[in-house]
């Protein structure tokens, strides 16, 4: 191809890509997902509750639990273990940090969502019951969070579990004080690793993405509750700016050699483009990153009850079950 030609090609594409741009569209939301967006249109809002009346009504929302039977659970007070049923260890581990704001959720609101995972992995999932916020601000839970990888380390062995086998998942609010674990274990080098996965994690105290003005409003999650949750957790604009609060903010230098990752993002999420900003940033890094936008979802939609029969959860919840077990293969 000649450089006039060439020329030519690339002015018409460019011309092309100027006048058939695609507008920015609203999403088409599978049924479930649409139905729930509509019961939660109106006020009052979780955030509008408050801590305590809030804590009740996720409570109920993932109430009853869904069963999955083959499954065993055991509450030890800083961490629940979800394991396979009769399986005799010792296990791989995944240690789970949930999400819901920082200030609602428990190992009954992600019951059904650690026992899919426990079974599908065949690995013992340590839930992390670590401090809600406002009663415990940041770093407490980072901290605690941390205190629970060291315990599977420590004493792991005398409950089954394979300290060498070790990856971390966090869903929302979760994801996010995954990945600042991981990042901690890097700076410490006490711990080894071997994958992580985030769904629709929060990467940055920041409200000013595309997804979060295209979904500030009237799919689920808002970005006025989000402010409200970051002022639960820390209102200093100095330790929002941490990595291990915000670690969007890491350096390249700083994620290299993180464990890979499973970055799973939802369309219509207000934390969707800090999600997939975080993936790219380790990508950058050097990290091995598998990264996917589910269509047709909101946030919340791996963990919520009311959301699992949805195609986009059951895929979510398959990959991540896939890479996990990927991952902890090898010691």
């Amino acid at each position: 191809m000649t450089h006039a030609l060439a020329g030519a090609v690339l002015l018409l594409w460019s011309s092309i890509v100027r006048t058939r741009s695609i507008p920015l569209s609203s999403p088409v939301l599978e049924p479930a997902a649409q139905a729930f967006v509509e019961a939660t249109a109106n006020p009052p809002y979780l955030f509008d509750l408050g801590p305590v009346d809030g804590r009740k009504t996720v409570d109920e929302v993932q109430s009853p639990e869904i069963e999955v039977p083959g499954t065993e659970k055991e509450n030890l007070g800083a961490v629940t273990i979800f394991r396979p049923a009769g399986v005799a260890g010792p296990l791989p581990v995944v240690l789970y940090i949930h999400g819901a704001g920082w200030v609602f959720g428990n190992d009954h609101t992600h019951d059904r969502l650690a026992r899919e995972l426990a079974l599908g992995v065949g690995a013992a999932v340590v839930f992390v019951n670590y401090s809600l916020s406002p009663e415990a601000r940041y770093p407490v839970a980072t901290d605690e969070n941390y205190a629970a990888l060291r315990w599977v380390v420590e004493h792991g062995a005398e409950h089954g579990l394979d300290p060498a086998r070790i990856a971390v998942a966090g869903d929302s609010v979760g994801g996010n004080m995954t990945a600042s674990l991981t990042l901690t274990a890097k700076e410490r080098g006490d711990v080894r690793l071997a994958g992580q996965v985030l769904f629709y994690p929060v990467t940055d105290a920041s409200f000013d993405t595309g997804s979060y003005h295209q979904f500030a409003e009237g799919y689920f999650l808002r970005r006025d509750a989000m402010q409200w949750f970051w002022d639960q957790y820390t209102t200093s604009e100095e330790q929002r700016a941490e990595i291990t609060a915000s670690p969007l903010r890491a350096t390249t230098e700083q994620l290299a050699g993180l464990p890979p990752a499973l970055v799973i993002t939802a369309e219509a999420d207000v934390l969707r483009d800090e999600g997939e900003a975080y993936a790219a940033k380790l990508r950058e890094a050097g990290v091995p990153v598998t990264a996917v936008r589910y269509l047709g979802v909101i946030h919340d939609f791996v963990m919520l009850n009311a959301l699992r029969g949805t195609h986009g959860a059951g895929a979510a919840i398959a990959q991540a079950v896939a890479f996990l077990r990927g991952v902890l293969a090898q010691p």
